[in-house]
């Protein structure tokens, strides 16, 4: 069977890679599974977080990004990312120039989150046709204090912050500015001025979450998700799959900027499926909503509750608003989430790779 684009899915990662691991070490407390971040290794005192991810889809942004994914990973669990290691893979007709512009991306982002670049590796390969980076972030935390979403449960309230879809679109206004800009609509007008597609472009400037992971830590949560390949709903369907909970999720209530919605409407992407490395999903007891909430303005953090932990048995559900909608809960068309599958972004890579 040929496999589509993107990560595995649910199913098959389970079938094909999870069940083939058959050693078990007692110093691992948490260990691979669907919607879990990170791993989890016990050093006494204090344990060790570590998470891993690719950057295989954009080519402008990429070493500033293959920072952010696997600091992204480590604070939704909570805790302060302190070092990353990168192996870095780049295609025959690579120029030094090139080299010293993503690795002078990478260090700065680094910096900027006070992550020490340890070590990785670098090579030129015909294996790949565009940069790949792979990342790995470690932090450290007191024994047993990161986040879990095995503490998910009905009526929990489930918050977003920032706005859907913006790494996707930040890549897309980054890599294909000029199809962007070569775009009329019916009366020949441009379809996008350069201040829409420059706005759009610095929705990559938001795609850490740090800071909200380690503000959310410190308050507690029933854990977090950042909001990578799959979009809101493939983080939320992840985060009931490690609970064996349900969700409704209120899709008028999902914030998304102006330029994401025309991008998604151009290339007839799903914004609600679009990658959005920037955006977190929190689990937030009912009792500290509003905490919560507080905190995350003080942080100068949007936050937004964008629905409520159900269930197993009522299933994971978009609820759509219907014109006719009067008071909460009515007026509302039910869709099933079904499981994450290849990500929109891979739609505008493939026709243009």
């Amino acid at each position: 069977m040929i496999l589509p684009t993107g990560k595995l899915d649910s199913d098959l990662l389970k079938e094909i890679v999870f069940e083939q691991i058959t050693y078990r070490s007692d110093e691992v407390r948490v260990r691979p599974g669907i919607g879990e971040d990170c791993a989890v290794l016990d050093f006494g005192e204090y344990d060790c977080v570590m998470s891993t991810d690719p950057i295989t889809s954009a080519v402008s942004d990429i070493g500033r990004l293959s920072i952010h994914i696997t600091c992204n990973d480590i604070a939704s669990n909570g805790v302060q990312p302190l070092g990353i290691m990168l192996a870095v893979m780049l295609p025959e007709g690579t120029t030094d120039e090139d080299v010293a512009h993503i690795m002078g991306q990478a260090a700065e982002t680094a910096a900027s989150l006070s992550v020490e670049i340890i070590g990785g590796h670098t090579e030129i390969t015909p294996a790949v046709r565009q940069p790949v980076i792979v990342s790995t972030a470690l932090g450290k935390t007191l024994a047993g204090s990161s986040q879990s979403g095995d503490d998910m449960e009905p009526g929990d309230w489930i918050m977003m912050t920032k706005s859907a879809g913006l790494e996707g679109c930040g890549i897309i206004a980054s890599d294909y500015e000029e199809r962007l800009l070569a775009e009329k609509d019916e009366q020949g007008k441009p379809l996008f001025s350069p201040e829409e597609i420059a706005r759009a472009r610095s929705f990559l400037d938001q795609v850490s979450v740090v800071r909200e992971g380690v503000t959310a830590g410190r308050i507690g949560t029933h854990g977090m998700h950042d909001i990578t390949e799959g979009g809101i709903l493939g983080a939320v369907w992840e985060m009931c799959q490690i609970a064996g909970t349900g969700a409704e999720i209120w899709e008028e209530r999902i914030p998304m900027e102006p330029e994401t919605v025309k991008i998604c409407r151009l290339f007839g992407l799903d914004p609600l499926r679009l990658i959005s490395s920037g955006s977190m999903v929190i689990i937030v007891p009912d009792e500290q909503r509003q905490q919560m909430l507080a905190a995350m303005a003080e942080a100068d953090v949007p936050a937004a509750v964008i629905g409520r932990v159900c269930p197993k048995a009522e299933g994971i559900r978009l609820m759509t608003k219907t014109k006719t909608c009067g008071a909460e809960g009515e007026g509302r068309i039910s869709v099933t989430v079904d499981p994450p599958r290849m990500d929109e972004i891979y739609r505008v890579v493939s026709r243009t790779v």
